[in-house]
């Protein structure tokens, strides 16, 4: 008689490699992440993200995802043996034993405009500005001359039409044989505020530890000649710290606007303050500075606009009470009047960080301004709102930053990030009232994708940094003339000159490159600066100012011979 067989109950399956479910889920996120970065960097569409930066949180998320898949296979599916799978459970104790230390010591010190690191320091160290000292100047020096102008000053944001464009001086075409000459360069106090300059004297905002300053230059030498500060400091994690607003010099005066809101009117020969304003205190509704941070998290950074006798700049404060735009009497600081534009599709509008601009558009007289998730033109006398139209953003998240722009005799062209693209309204004065109607002559999303840089109108063309690209786009039809990965500067700014375009790019690489709607075309280059450069430019004659949250510099840019 034979033994009884002894039947086992199976052994459950175990795989070297994960099944099913975990390869369904690995083999969809890699092909997603391998899809995403792949169209993310065609020229052109059709692409999944628009937005670099989105893209790149979209691949860490899915990448966390298929380490979290295979860790939870091996741990507990594999066949490997049971020590092996036991350390493989622990495995996330490694990395944090190993970078814990470095995260404890470490810090990240910059994220560039793709939200990647760029630069990290020690905990214990000074940030830059931190280890700055205050602007000296000689308490005996001479006041300067600000009110003779001359045909050479840039006296405000993008220069002396806010256009981001200048007809002359007629610049060299090549640096090979004649480079930009470097006049001086400087460390400088932190933030995104431009240069602005009259008769040989430039202005700008910097952040210096707990102090934020209006600091004056002589342009020809680099030296302060006076500076004002008081105490405000703005720090954001991804926008940096610092001032954002350009100094705008107007009859002698300087106007600036903090990022924490505070308005200043101050002497031009001295520094000295003539009257000042906490926009945060006057329209905040009793908001701390986090408070407001909140709803618009890279603080104030409208550059003031001088209309008249007026002095503009975006009001802010509550949500449901919050000012597009508020002017006060350029003279004395008096609030002249506030404004307040109803959305389209109802609600309230909160500010973002573009900066009002004067233009006369169907006729009409009129202050532009791009709000949170609006565009709209005010009356420049009453601030009365004449149009609005829905532009979506948010000023915590996909927020606005690029200018609105007049073009010829009745258009405004709109342009940001964040899949929004450019649009080209055309308005037209109602029979019945003084307000403008509006209709759209072309929307586009897949062009002009700005995210903090402003567009250059030249010959019927706009150009601009669509997504980090140097883009050139018809005004006609909003079609793409040209697109080129050589192109590619970054989140930096652009400033044109006659019939070519400045270029600095995030990296601080300036490039020389022609408005020519035909083909892309870069005549030179040169690394002006270090760091990232997210400061727009300023060019007093042929004198190139440059700034970034390290350093600032004048170029002398060569001219074209006469013949």
């Amino acid at each position: 008689m034979s033994a009884p067989t002894v039947s086992t109950p199976p052994v459950p399956f175990r795989s070297l490699t994960p099944r099913l479910p975990g390869r369904i889920i690995i083999g969809v996120a890699l092909t997603a992440i391998v899809v995403t970065r792949v169209l993310m960097r065609l020229e052109e569409p059709p692409r999944p993200f628009n937005d670099v930066a989105l893209c790149n949180l979209v691949t860490m998320g899915l990448g966390f995802i298929i380490l979290l898949t295979l860790w939870g296979w091996f741990s507990f599916r594999s066949t490997y043996p049971r020590l092996v799978r036991l350390l493989g459970l622990l495995s996330p104790i490694v990395p944090i034993v190993i970078f814990a230390p470095g995260v404890g010591v470490l810090r990240v010190e910059e994220v560039n405009g793709d939200m990647i690191p760029t630069r990290f320091a020690f905990r214990w160290t000074l940030r830059h500005d931190q280890a700055l000292a205050q602007v000296e100047t000689s308490p005996a020096a001479p006041a300067i001359d600000l009110k003779t102008t001359t045909p050479d000053d840039f006296p405000q944001f993008l220069g002396p039409a806010r256009s981001a464009w200048l007809p002359g001086p007629k610049l060299a075409r090549e640096w090979k044989s004649q480079p930009p000459k470097l006049l001086w360069k400087k460390p400088i106090g932190a933030g995104w505020s431009a240069f602005a300059a009259v008769n040989g004297y430039a202005g700008t905002q910097e952040q210096r530890g707990e102090s934020e300053w209006v600091a004056c230059y002589e342009i020809a030498t680099g030296n302060p000649v006076w500076g004002h500060s008081i105490i405000a400091r703005h720090e954001n994690p991804l926008g940096g710290i610092g001032p954002r607003a350009t100094p705008t010099i107007h009859q002698g005066r300087v106007y600036t606007l903090g990022a924490t809101g505070m308005l200043h009117c101050l002497d031009g020969g001295t520094g000295r303050v003539i009257w000042q304003e906490d926009l945060l205190a006057r329209f905040g509704g009793g908001m701390t500075q986090a408070e407001f941070e909140g709803l618009v998290q890279w603080g104030y950074s409208g550059s003031p606009l001088i209309v008249d006798n007026l002095v503009v700049v975006p009001g802010g404060g509550k949500t449901a009470e919050a000012k597009n735009l508020v002017a006060f009497q350029a003279e004395t600081g008096k609030v002249v009047w506030e404004a307040t534009c109803p959305r389209p599709l109802g609600g309230t509008e909160q500010i973002a960080y573009a900066s009002p601009a004067l233009a006369t558009v169907a006729g009409v007289r009129q202050i532009l301004i791009v709000n949170e998730g609006t565009a709209s033109g005010h009356d420049a006398a009453t601030g009365q709102c004449l149009w609005s139209h829905e532009w979506p953003g948010h000023s915590n998240t996909d927020a606005s930053s690029s200018q609105a722009v007049a073009v010829g005799e009745d258009r405004v062209l709109l342009s940001k990030a964040y899949s929004g693209g450019a649009e080209l309204l055309r308005l037209t004065p109602a029979a019945d009232s003084k307000e403008l109607t509006l209709e759209s002559v072309w929307k586009n999303p897949r062009v002009l994708q700005t995210k903090f840089t402003n567009l250059v109108i030249y010959q019927d063309h706009a150009y601009g940094l669509s997504e980090g690209i140097l883009e050139c786009v018809s005004l006609a039809d909003g079609q793409r003339r040209w697109k080129r990965t050589r192109g590619r500067y970054g989140n930096g700014q652009i400033l044109g000159v006659g019939d070519l375009l400045l270029v600095i790019s995030e990296q601080g690489r300036l490039a020389l490159v022609e408005l020519n709607p035909a083909e892309f075309k870069e005549l030179d280059t040169i690394q002006a600066l270090d760091g990232k450069s997210w400061n727009n430019l300023c060019l007093y004659g042929n004198r190139l100012l440059l700034r970034n949250s390290q350093e600032a510099a004048c170029y002398e840019l060569p001219l074209e011979a006469r013949q």
